[in-house]
């Protein structure tokens, strides 16, 4: 199973997602926005980036970036409630690996998580 760092500014929705993605047999560290994110990044290996768009002090967008140039070998998948964010989130098609829509289901997110770590490496 995969180390997976998740970066949500909504205490709910956090949990909720933890709770799926420990469910499914992964590790997962949660914090509350891309400042925090930076920091477990420096601290630990992660296989997995699963971040809101939309927080305080860091974004996701730039949370993306920074971790994709740090940690090229790690995967990224974005989550979003806003369409404008999600059209924002497009652009970084090379980075990204999925941007999700919210709201989701449990298995909306699982699945989508599973189906990006078993994406072969390029």
């Amino acid at each position: 199973m995969a180390r997976i760092l998740l970066a949500e500014d909504e205490p709910s929705v956090r949990e909720f997602v933890q709770r799926a993605l420990v469910h499914q047999g992964h590790e997962l560290i949660g914090v509350c926005d891309g400042g925090e994110a930076l920091e477990a990044l420096q601290d630990e290996r992660y296989d997995l980036l699963l971040t809101d768009i939309v927080m305080p002090r860091l974004d996701g967008v730039a949370l993306a970036l920074k971790a994709s140039k740090e940690y090229p070998d790690m995967r990224i998948v974005l989550m979003t409630g806003y369409a404008a964010e999600r059209d924002r989130a497009h652009n970084l098609d090379a980075l990204v690996h999925e941007v999700v829509s919210k709201p989701f289901t449990l298995s909306d997110i699982c699945d989508t998580i599973e189906s990006v770590l078993n994406e072969p490496s390029v």
